[in-house]
């Protein structure tokens, strides 16, 4: 995937996880939610359909394979899988867990109250987790801190 540049506002919200064969996967840095986002590794795509129908069809694969792998393995009440683009018009999906205690249960995660970044030890523990759900998956490359 050439040309590739992750979104300067995505890059400082986020951590690397690994690189699935279509997106990168991303760890939103906000502990009150188990919440990646996918962002395909193409230069300048702000929407699905300037994907090509098969990389469309990959996405989707890889959004709900690592939401279900999530769901199951983070015990989630409800699974969140959106794209919204009206602030990073970079192309990106949130798959985000949801549980019914959460902070904006059942409102939503955007916009309600302010994140709550990850300490050293919760982002390492939660990128851990993630990229071990990950590593069943085909032509995953992981990134090390």
């Amino acid at each position: 995937m050439t040309n590739f540049e992750l979104d300067e506002r995505l890059a400082a919200d986020t951590f690397p996880v690994a690189d699935l064969p279509l997106c990168r996967v991303l760890l939103m840095n906000d502990a009150r939610y188990p919440w990646a986002i996918l962002v395909p590794r193409q230069a300048a795509i702000s929407e699905v359909f300037e994907l090509s129908a098969a990389d469309q069809q990959q996405l989707w694969r890889e959004a709900t394979q690592l939401g279900e792998a999530m769901k199951t393995a983070l015990a989630g009440d409800k699974l969140n899988i959106a794209t919204l683009g009206n602030v990073v018009s970079q192309l990106h999906i949130h798959v985000v867990i949801r549980r019914h205690n959460d902070a904006a249960w059942p409102a939503p995660v955007w916009g309600n109250g302010s994140p709550s970044p990850y300490d050293l030890d919760g982002q390492a523990h939660m990128r851990a987790q993630l990229t071990a759900l990950v590593q069943g998956f085909d032509d995953v490359d992981g990134f090390d801190d």
